[in-house]
């Protein structure tokens, strides 16, 4: 069955990782679509639109950066599906250097971004 995503990722620093996963989702095997991405404009509805986004999404995947300790979006983002009881999905971005958002847990697992790991995870087999 194909999961809707929403991509949760670092607008400033990690637009290309972005980028790739949206290229994996077109795949024939992709287990998932994109239904909608980050907001890219702050404005004073952006979190009741995310809100929206990654309820309707049913799964978020956040794409972890160097920087994405300081991204206060995602941060906001991964709070949000957790508050709406959304699954996600901690994604490392690059092989070194990956941050969490500061709204992650301690007990979030950070996952390698391979494309059966990927496909693995969004088929719940974590």
């Amino acid at each position: 069955m194909m999961k809707r995503a929403f991509i949760s990722f670092d607008y400033d620093h990690d637009a290309r990782l972005k980028d790739l996963l949206v290229g994996q989702a077109k795949y024939p095997d992709s287990p998932f679509e994109i239904a909608d991405w980050s907001i890219k404009t702050a404005s004073p509805t952006w979190r009741a639109e995310a809100r929206r986004r990654i309820r309707s999404a049913g799964l978020v995947i956040v794409l972890c950066g160097r920087h994405t300790d300081t991204a206060t979006g995602v941060a906001a983002e991964l709070r949000i599906a957790k508050e709406e009881n959304v699954p996600y999905l901690l994604l490392a971005g690059y092989k070194d250097l990956v941050r969490l958002p500061t709204s992650a847990e301690s007990s979030d697992t950070l996952y390698e971004w391979t494309w059966n790991n990927l496909k693995s995870l969004i088929q719940g087999k974590r």
